[in-house]
């Protein structure tokens, strides 16, 4: 973990003065996206909540990355574990005046959103995952699946079969540990392909009403 905590770009969706004891949600995007990218759901997802959207700490191309893709040669658990723990270092002080944590992750923001999960499943409500996937771990420590399996916490996974960016591999991998460790709601869409579409954010919107706001068992 780093020595002093990560200052990321962010974007909220209300004054600091309007934030103490509200829900966070915190908006994780996808790969050479930014902090910009996924605030245009704000209109659709419950205005209870507090949004934030954090810039990826790695600038690369016309955009950010949380890590290197899985697929890159310069790929390590380690620099899924340093992002982690910089978004965390970020987060954690956060989340204080907050009543709970939520977060939301397109694509590769899935990937960090379920780690976070895995790594403080004690900290984060729930998970929303669009078009996204799951890291294997590799080594032992960083993540808490056994904790996380006992607490069976809520997961909203939304995808496309036709997405062409996500691999077969990520996939599996993703459904067996969403399946084994949370209390995982799956939902498949048809022509929405690697995006998001308005059913699938009403789906959400429903789902953290549910279990968030009124806090229902799933």
């Amino acid at each position: 973990m780093s020595e002093t905590s990560w200052n990321p770009t962010v974007i909220w969706s209300r004054p600091e003065s309007e934030r103490a004891g509200t829900p966070l949600l915190v908006l994780l995007h996808g790969y050479l996206s930014n902090e910009e990218d996924l605030m245009g759901l704000a209109p659709m997802l419950p205005e209870e909540f507090t949004i934030v959207s954090v810039r990826a700490p790695q600038s690369l191309g016309p955009g950010y990355t949380w890590f290197p893709l899985m697929q890159d040669l310069d790929y390590s658990f380690n620099a899924v574990k340093n992002s982690i723990s910089d978004l965390w270092s970020w987060l954690e002080p956060v989340s204080k005046q907050h009543s709970s944590v939520s977060l939301l992750g397109f694509s590769m923001g899935m990937a960090v959103a379920t780690s976070l999960l895995r790594h403080r499943p004690d900290a984060i409500s729930t998970v929303i995952g669009l078009s996204g996937f799951a890291v294997p771990e590799e080594g032992e420590g960083f993540f808490h699946d056994e904790k996380l399996k006992e607490m069976r916490k809520p997961v909203f996974w939304g995808r496309d079969q036709a997405d062409p960016v996500i691999t077969q591999d990520k996939i599996e991998y993703t459904h067996a540990w969403a399946t084994s460790d949370v209390h995982v709601t799956k939902v498949l869409y048809t022509n929405m392909f690697h995006s998001v579409n308005a059913q699938e954010m009403s789906h959400v919107h429903e789902f953290l009403s549910h279990v968030v706001l009124k806090g229902a068992k799933i």
